[in-house]
């Protein structure tokens, strides 16, 4: 993940795009928000969009014949353009707006895998991955009779390759893989997976929830078949998602839900089905979250990913240092040059639960539960971790804070320094 930094940053001035950050919690404490790996905050330039759209030319798209839905589809559309230069797409019609990374990922299980999959067929997957990308195959495979296989991981939590050539055979369909756990933040080897899956004739389905809005996405190289990703982790609106699959898949795949823009005819006996995208985009599409998406990808673009990844990366040795230096922390994950700034840990004797708790108290936000991992935690043999997750405008004097609210926590729980 490493780049060149486009421009001088200042993370202060950075802030200051954010008005959330600006605030005061109680206790007149500043907001330490280090929860982004679960949704992003919003900036200002995509805020007064969202509101601009309501306020001037807020009307359905793609069906009314008057001056407010001619803009407001013009906008739509020019967003999805946003979208498709983003993450390196050949056509923009090759972007379907979802509702969200999880939405994503079922119509591929319902449009492409329960159409094509067959008894004998399988999945390869592994145990870190979130359960929107395990359910929608475990369904899928029940529906088809296809088989699931895992492939294991190492002790570090990054994929272990040395079983690769026994787990992916001619039998393996489809290989669906996140490209940074929500957890370990390991960033796992899209490329080599990619290839190894085309080269045995497999399809790669890639959860781009927690890799696209933090490292520059290229979906033409390594040639991803899908991609799957949220607006709301991109510093956008929530309720919207993308879908990036290939034309000629998305052609050949079946609707997943059904009713009005998906159609071209409809006849009291059948149905013949739109284009695509629209194809795949029944019903209201949620165009002002588009658009906002849009906004957010511009902001991006104007921050620059390789300076958003520069100091996402500082952030992340620097927590990573200070808290490993804490007795009674345990950090999970690879080495942090392997992962993305995402850290998980435990504090013993404290409950996760009991651990956010008490950093809310002081103004820092983290998670904590099993972060829709299961069977992660379990192979980690643990039911919930505490997580903080950094974006490019937190801080090192936020770093500090969590580190000293970890202190102050185990302090209040009498444990031996």
């Amino acid at each position: 993940m490493s780049a060149q930094p486009s421009s001088p940053f200042d993370v202060e001035a950075v802030r200051r795009d954010f008005p959330i950050l600006q605030q005061r919690l109680a206790g007149d404490m500043p907001l330490v928000y280090l929860d982004t790996a679960a949704t992003s905050q919003k900036p200002r330039s995509v805020i007064a969009k969202v509101v601009e759209c309501y306020e001037q030319y807020n009307s359905n798209v793609h069906r009314g014949i008057h001056q407010l839905g001619d803009r407001m589809t013009t906008e739509l559309e020019e967003a999805r353009e946003k979208v498709q230069r983003f993450i390196g797409a050949n056509e923009v019609d090759e972007i379907v707006f979802t509702s969200g990374t999880t939405m994503s990922m079922n119509l591929v299980a319902h449009g492409w895998a329960r159409k094509f999959l067959k008894p004998g067929d399988e999945i390869l997957l592994n145990p870190m991955e979130h359960h929107a990308n395990l359910v929608p195959w475990q369904l899928a495979a029940s529906a088809t009779g296809a088989e699931l296989r895992y492939l294991p991981l190492t002790n570090d939590g990054r994929l272990d390759l040395s079983t690769l050539d026994e787990l992916l055979t001619h039998r393996t369909k489809l290989v669906a893989v996140t490209a940074m756990s929500n957890v370990l933040g390991t960033i796992n080897p899209i490329e080599i997976l990619a290839q190894r899956a085309h080269d045995v004739g497999a399809l790669i389905c890639v959860d781009g929830a927690q890799s696209v809005p933090h490292a520059p996405t290229d979906v033409r190289s390594p040639n991803i078949d899908f991609l799957a990703f949220s607006g709301h982790k991109l510093y956008g609106p929530t309720g919207i998602g993308v879908l990036y699959a290939r034309r000629e898949l998305l052609e050949a795949m079946d609707p997943f839900l059904a009713g009005g823009h998906m159609i071209r005819e409809v006849f009291l006996d059948s149905s013949t089905w739109a284009d695509v995208p629209a194809k795949f985009e029944a019903g209201t599409c949620p165009f002002i979250e588009a658009v906002g998406l849009g906004a957010a990808i511009d902001y991006v673009n104007q921050i620059g990913l390789p300076n958003i990844m520069q100091q996402e990366h500082a952030l992340s040795v620097k927590a990573h240092e200070q808290l490993a230096a804490v007795t009674g922390v345990s950090i999970y994950g690879p080495a942090v040059e392997h992962k993305g700034a995402i850290l998980s840990f435990t504090v013993e004797g404290v409950h996760p639960h009991d651990l956010s708790d008490l950093l809310d108290r002081r103004g820092v936000a983290i998670r904590a539960g099993h972060h829709c991992t299961m069977p992660l935690h379990e192979l980690l043999n643990l039911t919930a971790t505490a997580r903080a997750s950094f974006a490019f405008y937190n801080t090192t004097a936020e770093v500090d804070a969590l580190v000293e609210a970890v202190i102050a926590a185990r302090k209040t729980f009498r444990l031996k320094p």
